[in-house]
């Protein structure tokens, strides 16, 4: 491997140039032939995951394309020092995660709460909570909210009553602003 001591004017190099590709190992600059994969096949799973990565960057370009959206980055983009763009890419890759469905206060009762803490790179927009019984029947559905606003829980208000001894299936989807979502599953008999 040759090595090159870079001249004061240029003290870092990377990117490519060519057929050359530079690039950057620590305090060494290395030089490669660009890779060529034109004879390759992407497996399903590697194409899933390029057709995923074009849908992010498009959502980034939306964002910054829209001014109420990219406003709504702007901040936390500075703050972590990254791009609009990047920060908007990087929410629309990584969903939200539920971390807890809390059923200790619900007994199937109109007004019992069901809490939700829940967490994401960037903001949880929406908790949507769906009952239903051991027949599969919906017994209610509907939105959470977020409690005390700006925290990572959201609560459900229970608006039906459930017989006693009834095994109620508790499915809670949560939404980042992109429109990810993640689901789980609670089950209680109450």
């Amino acid at each position: 491997m040759a090595k090159i001591k870079l001249n004061p004017i240029v003290e870092e190099v990377s990117g490519k140039f060519g057929n050359i590709v530079f690039r950057q190992t620590g305090d060494r600059t290395i030089l490669t032939r660009r890779p060529d994969f034109s004879g390759l096949q992407p497996t399903d799973v590697q194409a899933a995951q390029r057709e995923r990565f074009r849908q992010a960057v498009a959502y980034g370009k939306v964002v910054i394309a829209d001014e109420a959206s990219r406003k709504v980055y702007e901040n936390a983009a500075q703050a972590k020092g990254l791009s609009v763009f990047a920060l908007s890419v990087a929410d629309f890759l990584n969903a939200p995660s539920i971390d807890q469905v809390d059923l200790s206060h619900y007994g199937g009762k109109t007004g019992d709460p069901i809490t939700v803490t829940t967490h994401d790179d960037f903001e949880v927009v929406a908790v949507h909570v769906t009952l239903t019984g051991a027949d599969s029947a919906t017994i209610e559905e509907g939105e959470a909210i977020q409690q005390p606003a700006g925290t990572l829980n959201w609560v459900y208000t229970a608006t039906a009553n459930v017989p006693a001894n009834t095994v109620v299936r508790i499915d809670v989807t949560a939404s980042d602003r992109p429109g990810t979502k993640t689901d789980t599953q609670a089950q209680k008999t109450v």
